[in-house]
């Protein structure tokens, strides 16, 4: 899996081949993408394609009009580090436990990882136990955003709410209670998505 971070660009041009060989079985050739993106010469095309090739998102076949092909693991996988309770905070662990396929569904940036719930403390906010959290690293959010707060060394994911000039954690479910955001509280990311496995 590659850690390259990608420009807006070739972000841009990644998801028109993804999208190319889904829609038609095929991928575009390289005069399609310079239409696409009105580049004015096939060398910029080239550019891109020899970026994406050297950052491990695709492959190229010499010789063939459509010769790009997707390198799967690369643009689908973000690392699954451990369990965040949806309930009381339990310890965190930052160990690698795998990595969660997402197919289509991003193209992960890589500060995004992936946390795996347990418990119903966020149930009426669709979040639920055995789900899969998409987090971005960050040490701040805005009130109403779902995050992931560290408690000490437990970590639980909960709604920022402010009330007041005070900041609390708020459960979505009325068996459990808010907890306010003390000094030893802190914000280690923002929920992006939630993940649903139903096999």
């Amino acid at each position: 899996m590659t850690n390259e971070t990608l420009t807006e660009k070739q972000k841009q041009v990644l998801k028109f081949i993804y999208e190319c060989i889904r829609r038609h079985q095929s991928a575009p050739t390289i005069r399609e993408i310079g239409e696409k993106f009105g580049f004015s010469s096939t060398g910029t095309v080239r550019d891109h394609l020899k970026a994406l090739v050297n950052k491990g998102y695709i492959r190229m076949q010499e010789g063939k009009s459509r010769a790009i092909e997707l390198v799967k693991e690369a643009l689908f996988q973000v690392p699954v580090l451990g369990r965040v309770q949806a309930g009381m905070p339990v310890y965190a662990a930052e160990d690698l436990v795998g990595y969660l396929n997402l197919e289509a569904f991003v193209f992960p940036e890589p500060d995004v990882f992936a946390l795996r719930v347990r418990g119903l403390s966020m149930r009426d906010a669709g979040i639920m136990e055995g789900d899969f959290v998409l987090i971005r690293k960050q040490d701040h959010a805005q009130a109403g955003d779902i995050v992931v707060a560290l408690i000490g060394e437990e970590a639980t994911v909960k709604r920022l709410v402010k009330r007041g000039s005070e900041y609390f954690l708020d459960p979505a479910n009325p068996d459990f209670k808010p907890i306010p955001m003390t000094p030893e509280a802190s914000i280690i990311g923002k929920v992006l998505q939630v993940v649903r496995d139903y096999n």
